[in-house]
């Protein structure tokens, strides 16, 4: 199916009216989870980069991308208590904010508001558990909670080197006044030509951010990033 996925304004009514609401559901999760753990979280993704898009051809709505940090310093947690706790509270709640209940996945739990007389996803939200910390030799890193569906088995696991090294890239297009005039039509444009339902956004969004580096002289190590992180997101075999 063609796609025509164009750009959409956090500040648009529609979007507000989903932050707004998805604001409230985390009041209400973070309420019923105190006895257990507290958290914080982040918005990351298009909604933070201001490129949140929306199909008006298909069913895909848009969606928003939330980081939940625990307080677990004493890891008195399992990492499958706290995701399956997080999504019970969801659970509890979602339905009254017109989301279906949560699915759990690789990575993420999701929730989706749904038209269904139109059978289209309206927007969809990403939880995903993550914890920042410093290694030995003083560097930032990010750990996030990882489910083996076949062993059923949840574990802290670490971000792979190209999550690292996206940060970099995506700070040296800005420097360098690529933002506007190369990766943002240049990713739209790579939406629009997906027809692979298993490559996600954000692996569009790395691939174009890599590719973009790429033609315009930043070529330090970007073709083996590419290739490991499409091969760890299973977009190859």
């Amino acid at each position: 199916m063609q796609h025509e996925f164009e750009y959409v304004s956090k500040k648009s009514p529609k979007v507000k009216a989903a932050y707004n609401d998805l604001m409230q559901l985390l009041r209400e999760v973070r309420k019923d989870l105190r006895t257990y753990y507290t958290f914080q979280h982040k918005i990351i993704g298009s909604y933070a980069r201001n490129m949140i898009t929306y199909d008006r051809k298909s069913n895909i709505g848009f969606d928003f991308d939330v980081n939940i940090y625990p307080n677990d310093e004493e890891e008195k947690l399992t990492p499958k208590r706290i995701k399956l706790l997080f999504k019970q509270s969801l659970d509890n709640h979602v339905q009254s904010h017109g989301f279906d209940f949560a699915e759990d996945s690789t990575r993420v739990l999701t929730i989706k508001v749904k038209d269904r007389k139109q059978s289209r996803i309206i927007y969809s939200v990403d939880f995903a558990f993550v914890n920042d910390y410093e290694d030995d030799d003083g560097n930032e890193c990010q750990e996030y909670i990882h489910y083996n569906k076949q062993q059923n088995c949840y574990t802290w696991k670490q971000q792979s080197n190209g999550y690292y090294r996206l940060s970099e890239k995506i700070q040296w297009i800005k420097e360098n006044g690529l933002w506007e005039s190369d990766l943002k039509p240049y990713y739209l444009e790579k939406k629009n030509r997906n027809t692979d339902s298993n490559v996600h956004s954000r692996t569009l969004f790395a691939i174009s951010v890599h590719e973009t580096c790429q033609k315009n002289g930043y070529r330090e190590e970007v073709n083996s990033w590419v290739s490991s992180a499409i091969i760890e997101r299973g977009i190859m075999n």
